[in-house]
């Protein structure tokens, strides 16, 4: 996601944390959890105005698995949980309690 969005899909989502702007999937590359999207997925996105190449500001068609990593301050990653099926999602309270207990 390019930065110019990231403020809008905070107040969309009434995040009170920090989001990470991954322009060019680069920290999500290096953490093994990016995917290219088939050609045929990519027609159904176009299909229903999704438009990955002005929101991700590259012509690549990747996404990352959608879910849950946590790094602490010292750049350890404290927690993972990802899943191919982009409606299973980790459970926020999960989530909070993982953050309280670093």
């Amino acid at each position: 996601m390019l930065v110019k969005y990231a403020p809008q899909l905070v107040k969309k989502l009434g995040l009170e944390y920090p989001l990470l702007c991954d322009q060019g999937s680069r920290v999500a590359a290096q953490l093994g959890v990016v995917y290219a999207l088939p050609e045929e997925l990519i027609e159904i996105y176009r299909g229903i105005g999704i438009d990955l190449e002005r929101y991700n500001g590259d012509k690549e068609w990747t996404l990352p698995l959608p879910g849950r990593i946590i790094i602490d301050s010292a750049g350890m990653v404290r927690n993972v949980e990802l899943h191919a099926d982009h409606t299973d999602r980790p459970e926020p309270a999960e989530t909070v309690k993982i953050l309280k207990s670093l």
